[in-house]
Parts: C-alpha cells; sequence; structure tokens
C-alpha cells in the first residue's frame, strides 16, 4: 500500500512523493523491476533490488483454446506452479458471449455507460475476464473440480494473488481491456483470508489498477464465519459467489465435504446477512452432476431453499476432469432444471464451455504433477 511504502522509505530518508512512484510502478504500471523504474533516484533502486523487489510468478506456458481463452501456467519463485485463465468476449449490449461472461462474474451493473463514450462506427472493445487463483492447489475435496486432486500445498502471498492480473494484463492482446476479476481459480479464496483480503485491496486502490469493486467477485465453497468477514470488511461491496451445488445437506456433504462442518442452514443464514447493496445479487453457481444433483425435483428444492435472498443462479454443466467418473447431464435434463427455476421467478443462465479444449474451464484447473485419485458417483 502507498501509505508502508511512505513509512519505509521515510525511515530512508526518502522524499514523500517517491512512496507513490513506486507503488504507480508496481501497481499502475506492472513493472517489478527497479532498474527499469527510471524516474527514481540510482540509490533507491539499488535498495529495492537488495530487499527482494522483482517477478514473484513467470509465465512459463500459455494454452490456447478454439474460443480465444487463453490459459496460463505460471511459476512461482519457490518453483510451485499455478493456473489463471483470461476469458475474452466481444462486448456489446445483449451480446451472448458478454452475457456469459458477466454471468460469470456475477456482473448486474448496466454496460450502457460504458459503451456511451465510443467512437460510432469504432470496433467493438474485447472485454476480458481474468480467473485467479489463491492456492497451490486446495483443501476442500470438491467432487467434480481438480484442483482439489492432490490437496493444498500452500497458500498464496497476496503480492502472488495480486501478480496474477498484473501479468494478465500485460499479456492483453490489442483492443482487450480488463473487465472483470473473479477469484474462481485454483484454491478456496476465504481459506486464505488474509492474502485473499490484502489482494482486493491491492487491486482496487485508487493509486494502482483501480479495479471497480462492482468488477471483483469472490467465490467461496461456503466459509461461513469468513462469509461474514469478508461483508464487514468491504462493506457488502466486494460480488459474492457461492458454489452450491445442492439444495439439500445428504447431497452437497456427498459432493462438497465442507458441508458437513458449514450445513446449509448456516450457509443460508450468512447469505441472509451479507451485507448487499441495493440492486446487487449474489451469484449462486451450481454444477450439473449427471444422476447427483440435475433432478427437476432438486431444482424445485433450490428454489424453495433461495426463497427471499436477492441471487441469481449460474447452471454449470460438469466439464469433465480426469480425476472424476463423475460428468455433465444431458442438454435437455439442463434444459429442464432451468425451467423450474425460471418459472419460480430467479434469473438462471447456463454457463457455457469456455476453454474446455485446453482443460481452462470451470473446474478444471490442476496442480502440476498432481497424481490422480478418481472420484466415482455417490450413491
Amino acid at each position: 500500500m502507498p501509505e508502508e511504502w511512505s513509512a519505509s522509505l521515510a525511515a530512508r530518508g526518502e522524499r514523500s512523493f517517491t512512496a507513490k512512484q513506486v507503488f504507480h510502478w508496481i501497481h499502475r504500471r506492472g513493472v517489478l523491476d527497479p532498474a527499469a523504474m527510471t524516474n527514481l533516484p540510482a540509490r533507491l533502486r539499488e535498495h529495492l533490488v537488495a530487499e527482494g523487489l522483482g517477478e514473484v510468478l513467470t509465465p512459463e506456458r500459455v494454452h490456447r483454446s478454439e474460443d480465444g481463452t487463453r490459459k496460463l501456467l505460471l511459476r512461482l519463485r519457490d518453483g510451485a506452479t499455478i493456473e489463471t485463465v483470461l476469458l475474452p468476449s466481444v462486448s456489446g449490449p445483449g451480446s451472448q458471449a458478454q452475457l456469459d461472461a458477466d454471468a460469470a462474474a456475477g456482473d448486474d451493473t448496466d454496460d450502457e455507460d460504458d459503451d456511451a463514450g465510443s467512437d460510432a462506427g469504432a470496433a467493438p472493445r474485447v472485454r476480458v475476464t481474468q480467473c485467479i487463483s489463491t492456492q497451490v492447489g486446495c483443501a476442500m475435496g470438491c467432487g467434480f473440480c481438480a484442483s482439489g486432486v492432490a490437496g493444498l500445498k500452500r497458500h498464496l502471498g497476496p503480492e502472488e494473488i495480486a501478480g496474477q492480473v498484473l501479468l494478465g494484463r500485460a499479456l492483453l492482446e490489442e483492443g482487450e481491456e480488463l473487465r472483470n476479476v473473479v477469484y474462481m481459480g485454483m484454491g478456496e479464496p476465504l481459506h486464505n483470508y488474509e492474502a485473499t483480503a490484502r489482494s482486493l485491496r491491492l487491486l482496487t486502490h485508487p493509486e494502482g489498477i483501480n479495479l471497480s469493486t462492482r468488477r471483483v467477485t469472490v467465490s467461496t465453497s461456503g466459509l461461513v464465519p469468513e462469509i461474514a468477514r469478508l461483508g464487514a470488511d468491504f462493506g457488502g461491496q466486494i460480488a459474492l459467489a457461492i458454489s452450491l451445488h445442492a439444495a439439500d445437506d445428504a447431497t452437497r456433504s456427498a459432493l462438497m465435504p465442507i458441508n458437513r462442518k458449514y450445513p446449509l442452514d448456516e450457509l443460508l443464514a450468512a447469505l441472509r446477512a451479507y451485507p448487499l447493496p441495493r440492486r446487487r445479487r449474489i451469484t449462486i453457481e451450481y454444477t450439473l452432476v449427471a444422476g447427483q444433483n440435475d433432478d427437476p425435483a432438486e431444482a424445485r428444492r433450490l428454489a424453495k431453499l433461495l426463497r427471499g435472498i436477492p441471487v441469481k443462479i449460474n447452471l454449470i454443466p460438469m466439464n469433465p476432469i480426469e480425476a472424476s467418473s463423475l460428468g455433465p447431464p444431458g442438454l435437455e435434463r439442463v434444459a429442464a432444471f432451468q425451467e423450474v427455476l425460471t418459472q419460480a421467478g430467479y434469473s438462471c443462465f447456463v454457463r457455457r464451455r469456455r476453454g474446455d479444449d485446453v482443460s481452462a474451464a470451470c473446474g478444471q484447473l490442476v496442480l502440476l504433477g498432481a497424481k490422480p485419485k478418481v472420484r466415482r458417483a455417490v450413491g
């Protein structure tokens, strides 16, 4: 944070404005090499080098999907690897690609103001949603997700979380702009709460990237105390997405072990208490798993369960992963499930597969070298 840089540099006798200059280089320009910070005194650049300022992650491989999605394999300083995904979509009011991206990001905002300043006849902007990781691996053990195959290896630091966005922004292609950041990659963000919260403050700081809090979504499998903490610390301004995936405790516990600690009644109480701003909604993520949670009767239970909570629902036909014998239902089954929820008055979207040909789709990010342990259908 600028104030932390100010205190640190003041102790060295540096002028007060140099703190803002350093913060701008890192968080506004994405430059972490002190030698390139040309408006800083040479002695300060040497000090920053000695303190270890430099790249915290390095792009090792880029997998490009036929639909334009790019999955980046990033190597950390200790040799560990994580993945982050760039999801481009052509903007424009009502465009299906943009609706898909905004639904994935929990975006309830109106695009009209964003497009008002566009030049007549100009090519449409390509807006990008970036999906970032918060841990190396994951401890949650959800039955339809590849990230937890090898369990949790370690938490990411705030600089490693925010650094994914700095790097992702640097790798944007001509005509692209970073629109949304979603904490939906490897790991459970609220299990690494302190680093997640600090990274949120870095990414939304007005002297840095200055992302609007309306454009940042944190997804959680349901850590109830941390949901309350996130709401209190950020006044409900950070968009919240809940990986729900079932409407009864037995099914949810089978798919998501965290439900045994925080069952549905506790989770739903936390959602009702979350301090949402006016006209904002919580995003409910519901992965449809064939034979497990895809029956229309389950949709009716879900509709009843969520009654009275301002939500919109993203249905995600399960993306296949090597570590599981589970799979998605057919399209007719998906449509029937959606119809029940739509008829019940909910805004309900079916998330299109993006990047599944390079294993970049929801639930497919995996710890490099992890040995699969096949998970089979429940019941």
